[in-house]
């Protein structure tokens, strides 16, 4: 499917510079590849590791030229509140990368370097940083031409350790389908968590690439799984280069589209046909999945609360608005807003008192100069007057 573009690709310069001293670099001695390997880690405005607050991780291949890129939109779309704010690990490659992502031509397996490679990510890079920083479980890995191969084997992992998987320019080893089809992604389906899987083609791509890519496109289609998101992605570039630039930000925003506040697309898929109760449930159920997966305590927005206003008020005469009412008072319980729900409960079903009562406990909440304030207090003399 084609995805429609994203935010625009403005902001480079502009981040480079703000967070250029938030990188920090590290080295790991590997048992696996005989030798340390440096990484480079950029942490987040505000980390603090005294707090309990944590992020996800991404780790990110092909770092000499995919990092910076990745660090930039990871900065805007966190600053544009939609997606979390990101630890990002950098994997160097320029002078390893036949070595590390260079798998067997001739059946598709990872050779035995490959599968050092695979396993220091594993079991070192990803041990160390949890082990390091406050991570939430949610996990990222980007890669680009072969290391976007590499990528995909992680799929077969007995467990799954890894929720996104962004293959950018993807050079897929002629066995990439059946090897998908080993992977057996039914099985995610058992798992309490959220997968993604991104992968994109393009006119600027030889033949042979964009046929190899389309069929595994057109294979993962069918596959349908409540938790695994499958994002066949296909753009028209002018190179390779312009390619990467701008799968990477279309990548970000649908693996953390359900971060972002709820949509016109999520709520006419998702919520529009909802009963008032359900619209309820969702909305909790999607903070809770946000806190779970990327360690962000937001409580719920109130532009989300307005989003499904309508369907507490409009729908089953009014009667869920307690309840809408007291789970923003339990999130929330300096706001207004639970008040007003609250009273709006009681005023539909003619208590007057109790709905005068609620109204004024709100607007004794509200700032003078709140421009809601106002019609807190008319509802006070409108119902104080009947």
């Amino acid at each position: 499917m084609m995805i429609q573009k994203s935010l625009p690709l403005i902001f480079l310069l502009f981040f480079f510079s703000s967070y250029s001293q938030t990188i920090i670099k590290k080295s790991i001695d590997s048992d696996y590849l005989g030798y340390s390997r440096e990484i480079k880690i950029y942490l987040p405005e505000g980390y603090d590791k005294d707090e309990e607050k944590n992020y996800p991780l991404a780790i990110v291949f092909d770092a000499e030229y995919l990092f910076d890129l990745y660090v930039g939109n990871a900065v805007l779309f966190a600053a544009k509140d939609k997606a979390p704010k990101q630890i990002i690990i950098g994997i160097n490659m320029a002078k390893t990368r036949k070595k590390d992502t260079y798998f067997n031509m001739d059946n598709g397996t990872l050779t035995k370097n490959n599968a050092n490679f695979y396993n220091f990510i594993r079991d070192e890079v990803i041990f160390e940083i949890e082990s390091s920083y406050n991570t939430s479980p949610f996990i990222t890995l980007i890669g680009e031409g072969t290391s976007a191969n590499l990528i995909t084997a992680f799929l077969g992992e007995q467990t799954p350790i890894i929720n996104a998987y962004i293959c950018i320019n993807p050079t897929f080893s002629d066995f990439i389908a059946s090897q998908m089809q080993a992977y057996k992604l039914a099985r995610f389906q058992k798992e309490d968590n959220t997968f993604y899987f991104y992968t994109n083609n393009s006119n600027i791509f030889s033949n042979r690439k964009q046929t190899l890519i389309n069929q595994l496109q057109q294979g993962l289609s069918s596959v349908e799984l409540n938790n695994f998101n499958i994002i066949n992605d296909t753009f028209n570039t002018e190179n390779s280069t312009s390619a990467i630039a701008e799968a990477v930000p279309r990548a970000l925003t649908k693996v953390f589209e359900i971060y972002s506040a709820i949509s016109k697309e999520e709520f006419d898929k998702n919520v529009k046909d909802l009963s008032p109760l359900d619209a309820i449930t969702y909305l909790e159920n999607k903070y809770l999945e946000i806190d779970f997966l990327f360690g962000s305590d937001l409580g719920i927005r109130e532009q989300d609360i307005f989003t499904v206003e309508k369907i507490i008020i409009e729908k089953e005469n009014g009667d869920q608005l307690l309840n809408f009412g007291r789970m923003i008072l339990k999130i929330f319980p300096s706001s207004p807003l639970g008040d007003y729900y609250i009273g709006r409960y009681y005023e539909e079903g003619k208590n007057i008192k109790k709905a005068i009562k609620y109204y004024k406990i709100g607007y004794g909440k509200m700032d003078a100069s709140d421009p809601n304030a106002d019609a807190f207090y008319e509802n006070i003399l409108r119902l104080s007057n009947q």
